[in-house]
């Protein structure tokens, strides 16, 4: 422990370069629940359809999964800070095209799928980048409040993001709504520009080789490997519950755009005080607990949203649940990854983890896309089971050290 200069918020945003990175990281991710929540009302209200919505969800995520090896590859390969700025570049033009179809009416289901599908595969550059580059500018001390950091990113993005999506879709329509998140990814761009990024660049090989190793060291490591069974099970609850949850909010309460937001909102407002408090923690050596105790807390809190499925105000307490249990599951996420990986493979290792983590939400959304219209609460039963499920597994398959 370093008695002179103790691990304090104030110590890590004097770090070089950490601000700037905490301001693109804040603009695109907010940019991102924006466009994952507009994509979804735009279905529902262009198409009327909860399985395109299902399908689109599917699309803005499950290529970019695919993509995620040889995006690692190239981070490790060319260094982290130009990738992210080309696919916020990439983000700005794919969201600007949409909006620009729907104005002219010209926008059809296979095409957006079509263009959200292309969009989605420059995306582990970013999301993968700026993970990485957390660790690497930051010292070990200050790990855990740096990852409170990282994931309150989410958490502040899930409550601005969704909010603003929903009352801007509200008033001004979806193409007006993807014109301004545009906008946004470019801003971020700006930001992202030369940041620092003191990697080491790997060996170099064939391209695909490097993407090669960087699946077989997850699927290799006992910790990552874990990882990517029990979070991706957690997140085809996630994938579920999105669905679920505006369907629930413009078919049964009758109400608009801008009341899904609001709840999203609320979750996120219980994330950010639960990742703060957290975040002062060492998680060291209760990776477990926090992880598992997430994962099954989840369970209990869209058991509430089911209970309160006939009344707004229950379903408001439920997100609250929802963005409480986030908070140590983040934060263990975070670190554990960060504390067992090898930093040489930092690039490859976290973009397969993150890919193979992230990997039910997809999955979770293109069911729920087809469950939902049968039945709402079948849906949200799911979800709690698999979150539960997920939960077990953790604690009886995480190992206590690699």
């Amino acid at each position: 422990m370093d008695t002179v200069h103790p691990p304090s918020y104030r110590a890590l945003f004097a770090i070089e370069g950490f601000p700037r990175l905490v301001t693109s990281m804040m603009l695109a991710r907010t940019a991102q629940q924006m466009v994952a929540l507009i994509l979804v009302l735009l279905a529902l209200q262009r198409f009327h359809s909860a399985e395109v919505a299902g399908i689109v969800t599917f699309a803005a995520v499950a290529p970019g999964l695919v993509a995620a090896p040889i995006a690692g590859a190239l981070l490790d390969r060319h260094g982290r800070t130009r990738l992210v700025v080309l696919d916020y570049v990439a983000s700005a033009a794919a969201l600007g095209l949409i909006a620009l179809l729907d104005t002219a009416n010209a926008l059809q289901v296979p095409l957006l799928v079509v263009i959200v599908t292309i969009s989605s595969i420059t995306s582990p550059m970013s999301n993968t980048g700026m993970r990485t580059l957390f660790p690497l500018i930051v010292p070990v001390r200050l790990w855990e409040r740096a990852n409170a950091i990282d994931s309150n990113g989410y958490v502040v993005a899930s409550i601005f993001g969704p909010a603003a999506a929903g009352a801007l879709v509200a008033a001004f329509g979806p193409a007006v709504t993807l014109a301004l998140v545009s906008a946004i990814f470019v801003c971020a761009a700006f930001a992202s520009a030369g940041l620092p990024d003191p990697g080491e660049r790997s060996e170099g090989r064939r391209l695909f080789v490097e993407a090669w190793d960087g699946l077989v060291y997850v699927a290799k490591h006992p910790t990552l490997r874990l990882l990517a069974i029990c979070v991706s099970t957690s997140n085809i609850a996630q994938g579920l519950f999105f669905i679920a949850l505006p369907v629930l909010v413009l078919a049964r309460f009758h109400a608009g755009p801008e009341l899904v937001g609001l709840l999203f909102a609320v979750m996120g407002v219980a994330g950010f005080v639960s990742v703060m408090l957290v975040g002062r923690v060492s998680s060291r050596g209760r990776e477990t607990r926090f992880l598992a105790g997430s994962m099954l807390a989840m369970g209990v809190a869209f058991v509430i949203i089911l209970a309160g499925a006939a009344n707004p105000v229950i379903v408001a307490v439920g997100m609250v649940a929802v963005g409480i249990a986030n908070g140590p599951f983040d934060v263990a996420l975070f670190t554990v990854r960060q504390r067992r990986t090898d930093p040489a493979w930092m690039g490859r290792a976290f973009a397969v983890s993150m890919a193979l983590n992230f990997a039910g939400f997809p999955l979770g959304s293109a069911l729920g896309g087809a469950v939902v219209p049968v039945s709402i609460e079948l849906a949200l039963v799911m979800a709690a089971a698999v979150s539960v499920i997920a939960g077990v597994m953790t604690v009886l398959w995480m190992p206590r050290e690699d």
